[in-house]
């Protein structure tokens, strides 16, 4: 028994000397200590040897196994001192880092931030309000009549519930003109202080409407501005739209103003803006020089009277556009499908 564990002892320390890595030398370990290793099995023997002998051989084959276990765990620490000395050296820390893929904000995003720095830079501040609106904000108060084709189901999202007695329906706003009414009930609060109502506001949000094709999504932005003040005429509204379209689009981009109709307004103005492909002269793109840009106009007087402001003594213009429309005649950026703002299109998105 003494030979055979001098010789387990001999064998597994040399084994363990020319181990060539950990997955190696863990192999060895179980060669010998493990449940069915040599010295595992050995010592179970001890039981066969003879009484007075046991004692002895029992203190030996601690001995091996306290031998073997020290020669595995200093093996160990050799071998991870050298697999890092080696991936030290192989490792170069001047060259630069792999680094993980970034995010950026939207396009449509990107669009309404630099909207927003535009107007802000000529005294506009922008707010928001709900979503979710009510029918009086939404049409009533801005002078839509009842039958309207826009207060159809077919064209707004209403929501199931019961009408407010005041308010009527609740519905997905359907643009952001809403914002006119709420904006102008605030500045009541104002003149009632006995200070004179001053508005310069711009609106954008989410608008939602039952339309799905190439130009519209159930859900799009529009941006408003409304300015409420004395002696407010279209000359004023003209140079915003003038401004805007410069800022936005070019130096080189003019706009004008087209009679149309709006509930809300009067007179009201179609927007347009000269084609940024052939700088106004006619191509196949605009066929006469001009883009339709959005809607405009002079606040219409039942609608300064609904919001409790006097038209005697304020005027004021509003127009309202859409973030993503008005993103896609931007020069250079060739958008077919308005879809495609809102598609999982990485090819397309990480463009932006």
């Amino acid at each position: 028994m003494e030979e055979e564990l001098i010789s387990i002892k001999n064998t597994a320390l040399s084994f363990i000397l020319e181990a060539e890595d950990l997955k190696n030398l863990e192999e060895i370990k179980l060669q010998f200590l493990g449940k069915s290793g040599k010295l595992t099995l050995l010592i179970k023997e001890i039981t066969k040897v003879p009484p007075e002998k046991r004692k002895e051989v029992g203190m030996l084959a601690n001995e091996v196994k306290d031998a073997i276990e020290d020669a595995i765990k200093l093996r160990q620490e050799n071998l991870k001192h050298k697999t890092k000395t080696v991936l030290r050296q192989k490792i170069d820390v001047t060259n630069p880092g792999i680094l993980p893929p970034l995010g950026h904000e939207h396009l449509v995003t990107q669009a309404i931030e630099e909207i927003s720095g535009i107007f802000e830079k000529i005294g506009f501040t922008r707010v928001t309000y709900p979503e979710v609106e009510w029918d009086w904000f939404a049409f009533e108060a801005l002078n839509f009549p009842q039958g309207h084709p826009a207060r159809d189901d077919w064209e707004t999202f209403f929501i199931k519930g019961e009408k407010d007695p005041q308010k009527g329906a609740m519905l997905l706003t359907p643009h952001t003109s809403s914002g006119q009414i709420r904006e102008m009930q605030k500045a009541l609060i104002t003149e009632n202080k006995g200070e004179e109502v001053s508005i310069r506001m711009l609106n954008v949000a989410k608008c939602y409407r039952r339309q799905s094709d190439i130009s519209h999504t159930p859900m799009f932005h529009q941006f408003e501005t409304l300015v409420i003040d004395k002696n407010i005429s279209i000359s004023h509204l003209k140079g915003v739209l003038d401004y805007f379209a410069k800022s936005y689009f070019g130096q080189n981009r003019k706009t004008r103003i087209r009679p149309y109709h709006f509930q809300f307004t009067e007179p009201s103005f179609e927007v347009d803006v000269t084609c940024g492909v052939c700088n106004g002269k006619g191509c196949k793109l605009c066929k006469e020089g001009w883009l339709e840009m959005g809607g405009a106009g002079m606040v219409h007087p039942n609608v300064l009277k609904m919001s409790g402001i006097d038209p005697e003594k304020y005027r004021g213009f509003a127009s309202g556009w859409g973030v993503e429309r008005v993103l896609m005649m931007r020069e250079g950026l060739e958008i077919d499908d308005l879809r495609l703002l809102y598609s999982n299109n990485l090819d397309f998105l990480e463009q932006f």
